[in-house]
């Protein structure tokens, strides 16, 4: 039986904190599957519209037959430029779910999974762009290794991995996930299937600047939304869902200024609607253990 592409998470807890109007003008950052935008679409009625960007080309292959949908096939990072390309200034609503889907995470060519062995360290969700795990692997600095596999993998060992990683390379590069493997075998601490999810997750966060694009993304939110349009975002990573919470609660990814006059700093654009992020039911989680890391967090334009 074919697995399917993506199921959604949160998607009726997404619908219901994002009060679609049925004539309103949407946008799904993350299309993937299409599930959830599958769910906006019929919340709209003729006049609504949906736009949906996803830099994965695989993902164009979901798209409905549908006049109300306008397709970017582009990181989300450049939302307002192609917003603009196509005369809309102002949204009722942004989502994003951050994260991959179970598509990539199943293609073993795609090189995303732990699982096969044979596949190439790939991890690109863009196939246009140069950087692969395997040339992060084989050609960032020890220094640099360490990092990405602390920050975003949360690696114990993560100084001993780069440097194993840099003294098995100079002998021959690793271009596989079973060279991977072996080459630092010796190193694995604890289970070696959570210890090598934490290591692909570093690689796939690195290669795909995905906490960059996060960033980027929210900024142009401010600007995008209409008074009282809602962002809702969708994340799996303790690190994403700290960027996501200090953006709505400030607005900003910069140390905001104290007034000198009256010591009060700029107010957020954002009035917060989540208060504590929205987690999968236990239903949610029995149909669909991908769900359980996810979390979903909602704001307003003031």
């Amino acid at each position: 039986m074919k697995q399917p592409y993506h199921l959604p998470v949160l998607a009726e807890e997404l619908i219901d904190a994002l009060q679609v109007k049925p004539a309103g003008i949407y946008v799904d950052c993350t299309f993937g599957g299409g599930g959830h935008s599958s769910a906006i679409l019929r919340n709209l009625n003729e006049e609504g519209r949906l736009i949906a960007f996803d830099q994965d080309q695989d993902a164009r292959r979901n798209l409905p037959d549908d006049p109300r949908i306008i397709f970017i096939p582009h990181n989300f990072r450049h939302l307002k430029k192609f917003l603009r390309l196509h005369k809309i200034e102002e949204a009722d609503g942004i989502i994003a779910d951050i994260g991959v889907s179970s598509h990539q995470f199943d293609e073993a060519g795609r090189g995303f999974s732990t699982r096969f062995d044979d596949a190439l360290l790939d991890m690109r969700m863009d196939q246009r762009q140069e950087l692969t795990a395997a040339g992060i692997l084989n050609n960032f600095s020890e220094q640099e290794l360490h990092q990405i596999f602390e920050q975003y993998g949360e690696v114990t060992n993560a100084k001993t991995l780069a440097k194993t990683i840099v003294q098995q390379r100079q002998r021959v590069p690793v271009k596989t996930v079973n060279e991977f493997k072996h080459a630092v075998s010796a190193v694995v601490k604890g289970n070696p299937n959570k210890y090598f999810a934490q290591v692909f997750q570093a690689l796939r966060i690195t290669v795909n600047d995905e906490m960059g694009a996060l960033r980027e993304m929210l900024q142009q939110t401010p600007s995008l939304l209409r008074k009282g349009g809602r962002v809702a975002i969708i994340t799996f990573h303790s690190i994403e869902d700290r960027i996501v919470k200090q953006f709505f609660r400030s607005g900003s990814f910069e140390e905001a200024a104290t007034d000198s006059l009256y010591g009060t700093k700029p107010e957020s654009p954002f009035l917060i609607i989540t208060k504590k992020p929205i987690l999968p039911s236990a239903a949610e989680l029995a149909a669909n253990p991908r769900s359980r890391s996810a979390k979903l967090r909602v704001a307003e334009k003031k």
